[in-house]
């Protein structure tokens, strides 16, 4: 069984940082896919950044030159680096693991953390 507990959400003002971090049990975490999600209140949730087991990363437009995903596979645990936030990016961001490893798929997520910018 896989655990994912997220952290760092809060309030900040428009224009300033936070990262999330979401730290995961469980074995292989180096060998599965990541992500970072959000939904704000009334819409669907949507991806904003991944990584693949190997580091390679993609980034919702939305967010793409503001935010930076990244994976210490030592400490099994998943960031998200968010600058300039913008009162758009006002949402829980969950994580998610994710992929297939010899014929066993996962698909896990946390329970969330709340980000609210300020204007």
């Amino acid at each position: 069984q896989v655990q994912l507990v997220e952290s760092g959400g809060g309030l900040v003002q428009a224009g300033g940082s936070l990262r999330l971090s979401c730290a995961a049990s469980g074995s292989f975490f180096s060998f599965y896919a990541m992500g970072w999600y959000r939904q704000a209140p009334g819409k669907q949730r949507e991806l904003v950044a991944i990584i693949t087991e190997g580091g390679i990363t993609n980034t919702a437009d939305s967010v793409k030159g503001r935010f930076t995903i990244s994976k210490d596979n030592a400490k099994t645990t998943l960031y998200l680096l968010m600058n300039n936030l913008k009162p758009e990016d006002t949402a829980v961001y969950y994580c998610r693991q994710f992929g297939e490893l010899a014929g066993q798929r996962r698909d896990y997520w946390g329970q969330g953390t709340q980000v609210t910018v300020s204007s």
